[in-house]
């Protein structure tokens, strides 16, 4: 059996009515609340108000706080006018089961429409986004396709160049051969033209030949001949030859031992130019020069000598993810760190910077040195002396006349030995 709620108090305006409804200590939720355009009713066990109000409201307005004890109604009416009480004078049961059964049916087709609503948007929201990730796929789809398409492109002029270097080199191959052919001759008559001059040079300078005959007894014919005295060409000019060399990208002579690392190291280093990492959404705000690693590892430079190390470390870090192939944006990285006190991300990058100076050439000698002292350095100042020592000793391995490194590497000796003596 419900215990009813008659206490309440009401006011009203020319457009709204003010009701406050006590909880005797009740809990009210706004689940407890049912309001339609003529029916309000509030149901906390045991407790329960109900009212068929004077007239109509707007119901989707109107609102209900729950507070200090209190329910405190606000309906706002759908005509303004004054009313004469709350509540429906005169109402029997049947009008009252009527507007309340009214109240609950328009309530239900306001829930389904309200449901069939939102079904309606979360489609229309599935389908947008549906649409919109199909676009982003064909996108992708096409941008890739493009990629594609330019590489193939690029692959077909570079195989249509070689193919026309081959056949130059074979058109080149097959001429000389035919020059050869021509000149062979001429050697042979030279050869002849010489054995024929040696045969009428004059002997001790005459110009006279005497052949005695051996036909008959004491007989003798002497035949005279005058021949012309034919010279020698004169001796050739002595003159100065000059040899080209192919020019080296290395310091040092050519080695054989020693081409298959060069060639292997300036592969490597064509390789990491080429290689620049396209997948990354910054990219469409920065400008071009900003896309190029080289721009940003001097604009880093830069910064390190002016004492930003941080700007510098930033300047990296955007090309280390644009080309991680360039050895000296980690060696550069890692002196940043060194300024910064990052001793482990300066071991890091200082590490990475010796795997990928490999393999030893001389062009990389100076940037193995450093790497080698930047990472010993790090490790000294963590109290590692010890993997310290092995970094300088390897970078005086690779330069053993820098008498820098010889002293600091004496340095970490004797503080290994007093750490020795102390423990």
């Amino acid at each position: 059996m419900p215990l009813w709620l008659r206490e309440h108090s009401w006011r009203q305006t020319l457009t709204a009515v003010y009701l406050s409804l006590p909880l005797r200590g009740a809990r009210a939720t706004p689940a407890n609340i049912f309001c339609s355009e003529q029916y309000l009713k509030v149901s906390i066990p045991p407790f329960l108000f109900e009212a068929i109000l004077y007239a109509p409201i707007d119901d989707t307005n109107s609102t209900a706080k729950i507070g200090n004890g209190n329910i405190f109604f606000t309906l706002y009416k759908k005509e303004p006018a004054m009313w004469d009480s709350l509540t429906l004078a005169n109402a029997d049961k049947e009008k009252l089961q009527y507007l309340r059964e009214n109240a609950v049916l328009k309530a239900h087709e306001k829930a389904k429409e309200e449901t069939e609503a939102k079904k309606i948007t979360k489609q229309e929201h599935k389908k947008y986004a549906l649409e919109a990730t199909m676009k982003v796929e064909e996108a992708e789809r096409k941008r890739i396709e493009d990629l594609k398409e330019k590489e193939r492109q690029k692959v077909a002029k570079e195989l249509e160049l070689w193919k026309n270097q081959q056949k130059n080199g074979d058109k080149y191959k097959s001429l000389q051969k035919k020059g050869e052919l021509h000149q062979k001759p001429e050697p042979l008559k030279e050869r002849k033209s010489e054995k024929i001059d040696k045969t009428r040079i004059p002997n001790e300078g005459t110009s006279k030949t005497r052949l005695k005959s051996t036909k008959g007894h004491g007989s003798c014919s002497i035949f005279s001949q005058n021949l012309k005295e034919e010279h020698l060409p004169a001796p050739r000019a002595a003159a100065t030859i000059k040899v080209n060399f192919t020019p080296r990208v290395f310091p040092t002579a050519l080695r054989e031992s020693r081409v298959a690392e060069e060639e292997e190291w300036l592969h490597k280093q064509a390789e990491a130019r080429r290689i620049i990492n396209s997948d990354l959404s910054e990219l469409e705000d920065l400008k071009e020069e900003e896309k190029n690693p080289d721009w940003l590892k001097d604009k880093g430079n830069k910064m390190f000598a002016m004492g930003d190390y941080l700007g510098a470390v930033n300047a990296y870090n955007l090309a280390v993810r644009l080309n991680n192939k360039l050895p000296l944006l980690y060696l550069n990285r890692a002196a940043c760190h060194l300024k910064l006190r990052n001793l482990h991300k300066a071991i890091e990058d200082s590490s990475k910077a010796l795997e990928l100076l490999t393999p030893p050439v001389p062009a990389n000698e100076n940037a193995r040195v450093k790497a080698h002292v930047r990472r010993g350095t790090a490790f000294c100042q963590l109290e590692l002396y010890t993997e310290g020592l092995q970094d300088y000793e390897a970078a005086l391995k690779i330069d053993p006349r820098n008498k820098n490194i010889e002293k600091d590497a004496e340095k970490i000796r004797h503080l290994i030995q007093g750490t020795m003596q102390i423990s």
